[in-house]
């Protein structure tokens, strides 16, 4: 079960319970009762009365007493209706209605909700503002259900909107049901509740505790359960968050807890909260209102009772003792369960298993706290202060919360000399600047962090010659001065802000206004009424909201995925991606691409890259090697012995197991292997006297487990088929013993050897290997378990063709609530069409070419349609691939096209957020069946899921599974004359006609060359040589008499004189390229035998410099371009007739026959050529490639020694970026005497390195022969470095191995050099 579900189940878990344990709701089961219509007169009070008719007792639906309705004195926002109903209860839906006869209703209003009248707590729809939509005339009623059921005893109706052409009037009515419940209270001193379980009765595997709580102490504990060997799990408040701890020790605080999980936030407002915590076999289910968290515990809790349940307090088990009375409880609790037993029923009845400790009473009883609200801009306070004429000092004192780092909290004028105090948060610290006459005089600041949402409390107070500041009562820090002026207040004293129309005279605020709540305002030491400033009796205010804390904590729940980092202001929120390998407002969408085949068409090479399975969903980024290769795209996951290890068997253990730990995680591999074409993996086994499989009847010797998790038992061998305890060779049917199935089951004293390919992606990955027969006297073995290989996207090539406007195809409805990222590649020749629609009743999500350079990405989550549009700056219907990514969530809207900038629009910091959908989503098209896309879509994947196209397009009419053709969009990535050869699933580049190779055909071929290296490329040779000419293209055998020629290479030495290139003909005509004496570049041409040849000299200096150079040479006729580098070419014109008859061979390095050269070119060409030579072409024909890279099937002849390197980048070589090669021998298995396994695996003489190069020449130079063989071999690795298997007692041991954890290839690459 992964995360998402194991959450998605404790919410399910959360409900349930809820639904089943609330005991306080006894009654009707239809709670839709009428609640105000009987109510007396005296349930109502308001903020005023239009008149005696017009009173707060008239508001009854469809009433029509006294004027109809209700109408304060003033239509304005600060007027309020409010209902008593006479005890707490269930109120489930609300409806209203205009003021009978009149123009007067409210179009919209604020719903509140509190227990004493005081305290008040606006509600909040789950996807809304909290306002409700009101009435359009006086007569109709407007009923809104509440989607979560409030349980309150007073109601408070503020207006918001109303008929512009009338007043405020209303008529309501609220519906629901009665509610009780038991209730018990704590005074955070020594009071406690413990429950004790029934001694010697095992409790049942599931545990469940729920309760109802309220506080105005952001710390202590709700719970601690108790029970054998010390183990103990608490329920804590920890400012103002709920924390589930696990204690590990003699006593609950014993030790420090393990913090599993942490819910909630700001718990200590004073309202009820809802907590369930369920306990099963080993998991936690936390639910604190409505968000849930599954936890993991460990697997010491899986059986663990519990004995003993303390509330409100942390008790030793037993002894009943205090742990920490620091941390108890004080506030209230509500319908206290413990897996269906009602403890507070319990403990009033006396009940022996419940203790009652210290103050504990069966009521809840709250002191009465007027906090206000200053939610924007223009909100401020202002209160009167009374001088007396000996008044020479001030105090004043206040709490706060904000989530804001700055903004002003209180501001006055002193009557000397025009001068002003201001009190403000700055940089999330308190600051303290005084003013007279324009400057600043005394500057204090104190405490830090305290724009963390939770209460901080200030005091300021001057008198006798000091002025002090202090935050939290000195314990979040304090500031001291001593003025040489008094400090008093002159006249007003502004909290907040200041009033617009007083800027510039008694309250100036050149800071930020405060966004926030206060509360326990006292001005030299008396308290502030704040009622009385809501009734208008008592100073001036302007936006605030009176008597509630409307601070809400916008990252909890995070709304920042995959691990982001939330923090806010009092208005919005922000996620920090950094790390997170994610990006965008919600760290949504994966800043990986899902595959290496999504890379390579980036235009990238091999290499290390993290790939992203699933997008956007919940699996992490893996980092894998992508090898690519013309053929196929692989990736590559390590795992922790790739190695050719020898068996080292243990004394007395008869079996030898191995178990692999792969760099991915368990999900990743899954992941990737289900979305890959194909999967594979090497797995061999070289024996000698250690048998294998034995035979299919009989038990296997050895076996293996693979596939998911730990893997299911295999017990056949790489090459063969699932299933059938058999070999490669078994399979191939040429096991060198016809009576086994396997060549190690021959029991030989000869090393065999057993390899093969694992290609069953339900049988991968290989998670561990277990070897049998290794303890007989003369039994040894070697095995290897290859990395885990994977090719094929299936998701990145799936594909449909639309031919049609009225063409769609339609699939299951989306389900992207809070957050919907959509992602596709579309290519058309039309102008406009819908790429995708999917409506609900109201919401809507579509996403559209508008025109040929825009594509429109729109939607309605219950706030009107808004738009998001990305323009091109090229045309959009070209017939190429063009990729839209496009996302929606909680905080912004956004679309990118290609890789322009992305488009972005923000979401309304109060509206709704979750997109409701209905019906079916339709791609291609539209319901309504117009407007529909004509061309190609392809890979479009909706939160992460890839839609399979293909499939649903076979069995629609008007669309086509697939979409040929993507050489027109990648085909650019074909360097260096590359060649852009399509293929059903993407393109490859044919490096044919190119003198580089690669992927891309980017990468150099280079070779070093010594003095007695000589490569020979014979053009048209007067004899066959025996080799399958009929593989070679016909470009090999050029036309004998050549009008022009184009040749260019690269060089890099410090030899002067050298020759670089010498082309022959039949006729002792040639071409040479060298570096005279004098290190420049000399073009010579001998195109008539009976004349001298022609030297054409360039003027660039110093190419014997050991830089980099490169050289090109064109020839047409008589005229001749020469380039060197970057510089401008020279042009020369030649007295030959201008053609090159009969050509015969070219020449790089070493000249072996010499007879027929000018004398001073022989001598030239006896000296050879040390340096690099690179990329060398002539004409179509690339003779160091066909040398390097295809010397069985070119007509080359190789002398002296010639190592291919890097020598020839400009660059400093990558040690990812070359391709590597991996090929298994062909036979699955050999025979021989003495060592038939010598160099079984081991390395390419064309690896990246010069150290690679010096060890592989050195095994080469014994015999000529053996060399040249060991380097044309394919059957070979490429590495970086050479590693050694472990031979510890064995001198003869066979093998060398020479693989590299991150560089072993998963395909035998082809390729042809013309």
């Amino acid at each position: 079960m992964d995360v998402w579900t194991k959450r998605v189940a404790g919410i399910i878990i959360a409900q349930v319970l809820l639904l089943s344990s609330s005991c306080g709701t006894r009654g009707e089961d239809a709670c839709d009762r009428a609640l105000v219509s009987n109510l007396p007169p005296s349930s109502f009070r308001s903020s005023s009365q239009l008149s005696s008719s017009h009173a707060p007792g008239f508001a009854k639906l469809n009433r029509r007493e006294g004027a109809g309705g209700w109408s304060p004195l003033t239509s304005d926002r600060y007027q309020w209706l409010e209902v008593d109903l006479g005890e707490r209860t269930r109120i489930t839906a609300v409806a209203t209605q205009g003021r009978y006869g009149s123009s007067d209703w409210l179009s919209s209003y604020l719903l509140m909700f509190s227990d004493t009248g005081h305290n008040w707590k606006q509600y909040r729809q789950e996807d809304s503002t909290g306002s409700f939509p009101g009435n359009t005339n006086a007569d109709s009623v407007v009923q809104y259900k509440l989607q979560q059921p409030v349980i309150a005893r007073f109601l408070r109706l503020i207006p918001l909107g109303w008929n512009p052409n009338g007043r405020i009037g209303l008529r309501l009515e609220t519906y629901g049901c009665p509610y009780t419940s038991d209730v018990v209270s704590f005074d955070g001193r020594s009071s406690s509740l413990v429950y004790r379980a029934s001694p010697g009765l095992r409790q049942a595997s599931r545990d469940v505790v729920s309760l109802k709580f309220k506080t105005l102490r952001n710390s202590g504990t709700l719970l601690h359960a108790a029970g054998e060997g010390g183990l103990g799990i608490s329920l804590e408040l920890e400012r103002g968050r709920l924390r589930l701890l696990l204690r590990q020790g003699g006593g609950a605080l014993s030790s420090e807890p393990q913090c599993l999980a942490s819910l909630g936030s700001l718990l200590d407002d004073r309202h009820w909260h809802h907590v369930v915590v369920e306990r099963q076999s080993s998991h936690l289910n936390l639910t604190v209102d409505k968000h849930s968290e599954t936890i993991q515990i460990p697997a010491i809790f899986s059986h663990w009772d519990m004995e003993q349940l303390s509330v409100g307090a942390s008790l030793s088990l037993n002894s009943l003792r205090l742990l920490d009375s620091k941390r108890n409880f004080h506030g209230c609790l509500e319908n206290l369960l413990y897996s269906g037993l009602n403890l507070i029923e319990r403990a009033k009845h006396k009940n022996q298993q419940v203790t009652l400790l210290g103050n504990v009473t069966f009521s809840c009883a709250e002191p009465v706290s007027v906090a206000a609200t200053f939610p924007g801009p223009q909100s401020f306070l202002q209160l009167p202060v009374v001088a007396t004429s000996d008044s020479e000092g001030v105090s004043v004192g206040f709490q706060f919360r904000t989530w804001n780092n700055a903004g002003l909290l209180v501001t006055f004028a002193i009557p000397n000399e025009g001068g002003v105090v201001w009190l403000y948060l700055s940089e999330a610290r308190l600051r303290l600047q005084i003013h007279k006459t324009g400057r600043a005089v005394l500057e204090l600041s104190a405490g830090s962090a305290l724009n963390d949402g939770q209460w901080h409390s200030v005091d300021f107070t001057s008198g006798r010659g000091r002025l002090t500041i202090a935050v939290d009562e000195g314990e979040g820090g304090v500031a001291h001065s001593s003025p040489s002026f008094p400090v008093a207040i002159r006249h007003q004293l502004f909290f907040g802000g200041c009033p617009a129309e007083h800027y510039n005279q008694e309250c100036r605020n050149p800071f930020d206004t405060f966004q926030g709540c206060m509360r326990l305002l006292t001005v030299d030491d008396q308290p502030v009424d704040l009622i009385l400033v809501q009734q208008r009796l008592l100073g001036n205010y302007s936006y605030l909201q009176i008597d509630m804390c409307g601070i809400i904590d916008r990252c909890s729940p995070n709304r920042c995925e995959h691990g982001g980092h939330c923090s806010q202001s009092w208005t919005v929120f922000h996620c920090n991606c950094s790390d997170s390998g994610y990006s965008g407002a919600t760290c949504h969408s994966s800043v990986h691409e899902q595959s290496c085949e999504a890379y390579k068409h980036n235009g990238n090479t091999s290499g290390l890259f993290y790939i992203d399975v699933d997008g956007s969903g919940p699996i992490k980024p893996q980092l894998v090697y992508c090898n690519m290769t013309e053929e196929n795209t692989w990736m590559v996951v390590q795992h922790n012995n790739t190695e050719l290890t020898r068996v080292q068997p243990s004394p007395g253990v008869n079996q030898y197991a191995v178990h692999f730990d792969y760099s991915s995680l368990e999900e990743q591999l899954s992941a990737m292997i289900s979305q890959s074409q194909h999967c594979e993996q090497e797995l061999s086994y070289h024996c000698r006297k250690s048998r294998l499989l034995n035979t299919p009847e009989g038990s296997p010797f050895s076996w293996w487990f693979g596939g998911p998790g730990t893997g299911r038992l295999q017990t056949y061998w790489g090459g063969a088929q699932p299933g059938s305890q058999q070999c490669a060779c078994g399979l191939q049917g040429d096991c060198v013993d016809t009576h086994h199935y396997c060549n190690c089951d021959a029991d030989r004293i000869e090393w065999a050897e057993d390899s093969g390919l694992l290609t069953f992606k339900e049988s991968l990955p290989v998670r561990s290997l277990v070897l049998g027969d290794i303890q007989r006297p003369g039994s040894e073995a070697v095995y290897r378990v290859g990395p885990l290989c994977c090719h094929g996207d299936k998701s990145f090539w799936n594909a449909a063709f639309f031919d049609k406007e009225t063409s769609y195809l339609h699939f299951p409805t989306f389900h992207g609530e809070l957050s919907a990222d959509i992602s596709f590649l579309f290519k058309t020749t039309a102008s406009s069409g819908v790429f995708l629609e999917n409506l609900g009743i109201k919401d809507f999500i579509r996403i559209e070419l508008r025109s040929s350079t825009q594509v429109v990405f729109s939607f309605d989550v219950g706030n009107g349609p808004l738009e998001v549009r990305a323009e091109s700056n090229v045309s959009l219907n070209d017939n190429r691939w063009h990729r839209i990514r496009a996302e929606r969530n909680v905080k912004e809207a956004s679309l990118r096209l290609d890789e322009l900038p992305a488009a972005a629009q923000e979401a309304p910091t109060d509206g709704h957020f979750h997109l409701q959908l209905n019906s079916q989503l339709f791609i291609g098209g539209t319901a309504s069946r117009q407007k529909g896309f004509r061309g190609c879509i392809r890979s479009l994947q909706l939160n992460g899921v890839t839609l399979d196209l293909e499939e649903r397009a076979k069995i629609t009419p008007g669309v086509r599974p697939g979409c040929p053709g993507h050489c027109s969009s990648y085909g650019s990535l074909c360097q260096n004359q590359g060649r852009c050869v399509e293929r059903a699933n993407g393109f490859h580049c044919d490096c044919g006609q190119s003198a580089h190779t690669g992927v891309f055909c980017q990468t150099e071929v280079s070779a070093s060359f010594k003095s007695a290296t000589s490569v020979s490329y014979t053009f048209k040779e007067p004899y066959k040589l025996m080799r399958n000419s009929s593989a070679l293209p016909s470009s090999i055998y050029s036309d004998m008499t050549l009008r022009g020629e184009n040749v260019s290479l690269s060089f890099r030495t410090n030899q002067s004189p050298a020759l670089l290139v010498y082309i022959s003909s039949y006729y002792r005509e040639y071409m040479a390229l060298l570096i005279n004496k004098h290190d420049e570049l000399e073009v010579k041409y001998k195109l008539d035998s009976s004349r001298d040849a022609e030297v054409l000299r360039s003027r660039v200096k110093s190419l014997a410099n050991g830089q980099l150079h490169t050289v090109t040479v064109r020839r047409l006729s008589d005229s001749v371009s020469v380039q060197i580098n970057q510089d401008d070419g020279e042009d020369f014109n030649l007295t030959s007739d201008g053609e090159f008859n009969a050509v015969k061979s070219l020449v790089l390095g070493r000249i072996q026959d010499y007879d027929e050269l000018d004398p001073d070119l022989a001598q030239l060409g006896s000296l050879g050529f040390t340096g690099c030579l690179s990329v060398v072409r002539f004409n179509s024909i690339s003779p160091l490639k066909a040398a390097l890279l295809h010397p069985d099937n070119s007509p080359v002849v190789i002398s002296g020694p010639l190592v291919q390197s890097t020598c020839g980048s400009s660059t400093s070589a990558n040690p990812y970026a070359a391709e590597n090669k991996r090929h298994l021998s062909d036979q699955s298995g050999s025979v021989g005497s003495g060592q038939p396994l010598v160099n079984a695996i081991r390395t390419d003489s064309a690896l990246i390195g010069g150290v690679i190069a010096v060890v592989i020449f050195v095994v080469a130079t014994g015999l000529a022969i053996t060399a040249r063989f060991l380097y044309r071999r394919k059957e070979t690795y490429r590495n970086r470095e050479v590693k050694g298997v472990k031979q510890e007692d064995s001198p003869d041991f066979p093998f060398n191995n020479q693989t590299d954890s991150q560089r072993v290839s998963c395909e035998n690459q082809k390729e042809y050099f013309i």
